[in-house]
């Protein structure tokens, strides 16, 4: 978890004092063994946060799905907006960015594009007007929808926007944005109302991004990456090191492997049969995660969203098609010694994913688990957000072997950034131990810390105070009934890789 682009997701959380909630039964004397887990975050789901250099070969990669641009025309001094938000014409009359001025990128290859404005409408010439009125109408992308940026040799902020009837757009006046302007000689000056200065106003490096960035070069790359990122060798460091299992985040192409819809490429499926070979070797549990559910769950780049659209769940066939996938896999793993849970979602994110549609899932997901294995825990992941936190109690009360899974953090929140070290080891054993035992009774559910780091915003903390910070959440979690889970094995910030953490002496799992 926890990128950048997870910030207001988790404020969301934080200040709606959200906890995951659900009912299981009674843990057994065979279920007594707690989870000491580890995820495989950044493998077969790709968050580039966590390892940035996987994207350093695609061409013009400053230009990816979803990258949010702003557009500022050189001679009215105003941003491009969709009028409303969408759903009209495109003006060039505003005299500050935000929503409606931002244009997210379908990128088709590294210099053309669609822009989706904040209304989901695609940018577009009026076929019905004159033929160069530019509008935002469509609702999906079409041929006078595709447009070609020219950066400018010397300044790649100052751009012209090229359509397909072989003109350029032009800011006309404040309230008249056409695609008629021919090439011209007159240079990049700010005479020129074809020119536009871009800012860029966010990024997303997820699944989607990375395999439509590279392209063709797409299955090379990533059937590297799979088999370079996490090895075996991998497993054997876990198991040395007091760990007992792995949760691994899956995408929902995967159930398609190997040929998965584009841009997706196959082999994580070989990578996830891998694991499971590697953990029955090294005597692992493992924690099926699906982290991204077809269409985003959530709208962030660890789902897999193209452009931070939050569609999940808002049919029933797209429903069906993510029960799909959990029964694809429950049924592969099913005999696999080493399967310990299935969790059928991961952060959900209301109020786009409606408590509805979230309970219709659950009930289905958790049949097709039971469908192949009387015996794989099932893992519930409240939504996110605005909601009550004891919303899903009706469901999951009637349930076997239920977990839910809740995420703590002493980041992202401004409510943390000026703690001391000594107080935000104090928010662990005070506010954390509360909120983990509001959802841990005698009869009541397992309680499964499924993402935590010794990661914090204290200042100048020493490693001493890192150790006691790390060993504070060793000590709550240590309560949850059904186990945690740190986040992550590996990562080029070191204090969110457990394996940098555990082999430079800050956390000691074997004590």
């Amino acid at each position: 978890m926890a990128s950048s682009s997870r910030t207001w997701l988790l404020c969301s959380v934080f200040i709606s004092c959200t906890i995951s909630i659900s009912y299981g039964r009674k843990m057994t004397a065979q279920t007594s063994t707690r989870v000491k887990a580890v995820n495989l975050g950044g493998w077969l789901v790709t968050e580039g946060w966590i390892k940035p250099s996987l994207f350093d070969g695609i061409p013009n990669k400053d230009f990816l799905d979803g990258t949010g641009l702003q557009f500022k025309s050189v001679t009215t001094g105003k941003f491009l907006c969709s009028e409303n938000g969408g759903g009209s014409i495109i003006v060039a009359n505003r005299s500050a960015a935000s929503g409606w001025e931002t244009f997210k990128l379908w990128r088709i290859n590294e210099t053309t594009f669609n822009f989706r404005v904040f209304g989901k409408q695609f940018v577009g010439i009026d076929a019905k007007g004159n033929g160069k009125d530019v509008v935002a109408v469509a609702s999906a992308p079409g041929v006078s929808g595709t447009f070609e940026i020219i950066q400018k040799p010397d300044d790649s902020s100052r751009v012209r926007i090229k359509a397909t009837n072989g003109f350029f757009l032009q800011a006309k006046t404040e309230d008249l944005v056409t695609a008629d302007y021919a090439e011209s000689s007159s240079g990049w000056g700010d005479n020129d109302p074809s020119v536009f200065v871009i800012t860029i106003s966010g990024r997303m490096q997820g699944e989607f991004q990375v395999t439509n960035g590279y392209g063709k070069m797409a299955a090379k790359v990533m059937k590297k990456h799979w088999s370079t990122f996490i090895v075996e060798k991998d497993f054997d460091f876990i198991s040395k090191n007091g760990l007992n299992a792995v949760r691994i985040p899956v995408g929902w192409w995967i159930s398609s492997d190997p040929n998965p819809p584009n841009p997706y490429v196959g082999g994580s499926l070989k990578a996830l049969d891998n694991a499971f070979l590697w953990s029955k070797k090294y005597g692992l549990k493992v924690i099926i995660d699906l982290h991204a559910a077809p269409g985003s769950q959530n709208g962030f780049e660890h789902s897999a969203s193209r452009d931070g659209s939050q569609e999940w769940g808002q049919t029933d066939a797209n429903i069906q098609q993510t029960v799909a996938v959990i029964e694809f896999l429950t049924a592969r793993y099913a005999k696999n010694p080493s399967l310990y849970a299935v969790e059928l979602i991961n952060e959900p994110f209301s109020p786009g994913t409606s408590l509805q549609n979230v309970t219709t899932y659950y009930k289905a997901g958790y049949a097709a688990v039971r469908k192949h294995s009387s015996t794989a825990f099932v893992v519930f992941s409240n939504r996110l957000g605005p909601m009550e936190p004891t919303e899903l109690f009706s469901v999951a009360s009637v349930l076997k072997r239920v977990v839910i899974d809740v995420h703590y953090y002493n980041l992202f929140v401004s409510a943390f950034d000026n703690l001391t070290v000594q107080q935000n080891i104090d928010f662990i054993y005070t506010n954390r131990t509360k909120d983990l035992n509001t959802v841990t009774t005698s009869n009541g559910p397992l309680t499964f810390v499924g993402e935590w780091v010794a990661e914090w915003n204290a200042k100048n903390p020493t490693k001493e105070d890192y150790q006691r910070f790390a060993k504070a959440q060793l000590e709550v979690w240590g309560r949850a009934t059904f186990g945690w889970a740190y986040w992550t094995l590996k990562n080029v910030n070191n204090h969110w890789s457990l394996e940098w953490m555990i082999k430079n002496g800050y956390i000691n799992l074997l004590t």
